[in-house]
């Protein structure tokens, strides 16, 4: 994109009355944001969806002066500008009807990579909550998924340091303009997740914040992704609504549940009560239900000969062996092993490659 181009995209985007569907329809007829901005009001209204109310302000010269004052920041501050018709968009966003026309990134993000989950819940996550979070990046990162998250207070934070821990790429989805950070308690982790990802935001330099904004902000943490996964929340809270997005997207969610008596695990209860997010009672449902494979080849031979196990490991190894295959909860059940704690012990078994998964949540040896 030129800095033309550019220039009339943000002039559009700037427009109050016209959002991201409308301008994407107009976009979609006469070409460009340039073209739309010199066409006639006249044509412009004949275009279905399109009405009088929605092009008020349209030709007004002040969006290209404010178009062309954000430009400088954008240049000032390095900001890379993705365009919704170009390929450096975020694929999966592009499928989402409400998806900004322009996408604004600071950071090393490489989108290459197609394993892309968000990680979102409670503000005020209790410790068992914020385990459960730091257990399930640490058991995902054998498939190097990226973390997309709101880089907000409780869960968000909880899901970005867990992924800068185990070198995953995470992304940051903010509420406002990259001339602020909030909460500004987080502005020391933000280096350290621009190293491994970086930022998104679709709100300009001169955006007043406003936490109506959190809620626009949740489309594009659910439109980045293939699965959102809500870790806590109460009856009401922002994640139950990137949870509604994610499933309106028609991608895959999931619920930690919990005791009906926490207050904040009622909004994960609802999600999986009225089937709008699968049960995740282990890490290991995510791949599973994601249909993610290990790359890493596996060896076929008599592996026990081969490799050390553990305490741990040699126990499901001599379960295995004279089980033949067996179901994960069973596992638990006869070696008495907690499910969160056996859920990692296979994974370290499969990349050992002892152990392989079957469909089922079965397992077997090699």
């Amino acid at each position: 994109m030129t800095e033309q181009q550019l220039i009339y995209t943000l002039a559009l985007q700037h427009v109050p009355k016209i959002g991201d569907i409308t301008a994407k329809k107009l976009i979609g007829v006469c070409g460009s944001a340039e073209a739309v901005l010199k066409e006639k009001r006249g044509n412009l209204l004949k275009i279905d969806g399109v009405g009088a109310a929605s092009l008020e302000g349209l030709f007004d010269a002040s969006h290209l002066r404010e178009a062309e004052h954000e430009l400088r920041f954008i240049q000032t501050h390095k900001i890379s500008c993705l365009y919704f018709m170009e390929s450096d968009y975020p694929e999966r966003l592009k499928h989402c009807i409400d998806a900004p026309i322009l996408l604004f990134q600071r950071g090393n993000v490489n989108l290459n990579n197609q394993r892309i989950i968000s990680i979102v819940g409670a503000r005020k996550i209790t410790n068992h909550g914020m385990e459960f979070c730091k257990q399930l990046v640490e058991d995902l990162a054998p498939f190097n998924p990226i973390i997309v998250s709101g880089f907000a207070y409780g869960t968000d934070i909880t899901a970005h340091k867990a992924a800068v821990d185990h070198n995953l790429q995470t992304i940051g989805c903010l509420a406002h303009g990259f001339n602020d950070m909030y909460p500004k308690v987080h502005s020391k982790y933000v280096k350290s997740v621009e190293a491994h990802g970086g930022f998104f935001t679709d709100f300009w330099s001169t955006s007043n914040f406003d936490r109506k904004n959190f809620l626009k902000r949740n489309r594009i943490i659910a439109g980045l992704s293939e699965a959102t996964i809500v870790i806590e929340s109460a009856e009401k809270g922002g994640s139950l609504v990137t949870a509604d997005i994610a499933h309106s997207y028609d991608r895959e969610v999931f619920a930690v549940p919990g005791r009906v008596t926490d207050s904040q695990s009622v909004g994960c209860n609802n999600l999986i009560k009225h089937q709008k997010a699968q049960m995740l009672s282990n890490s290991m449902d995510v791949p599973f239900m994601l249909d993610w494979k290990l790359e890493q080849e596996k060896p076929t031979i008599q592996r026990q000969l081969f490799v050390d196990l553990n305490e741990d490991e040699q126990l499901i190894y001599n379960y295995l062996k004279d089980q033949k295959k067996q179901l994960l909860d069973v596992i638990a059940l006869d070696t008495q092993l907690p499910t969160y704690k056996l859920a990692a012990i296979l994974l370290n078994m499969e990349l050992k490659g002892v152990v392989r998964p079957l469909p089922g949540k079965l397992f077997e040896l090699i």
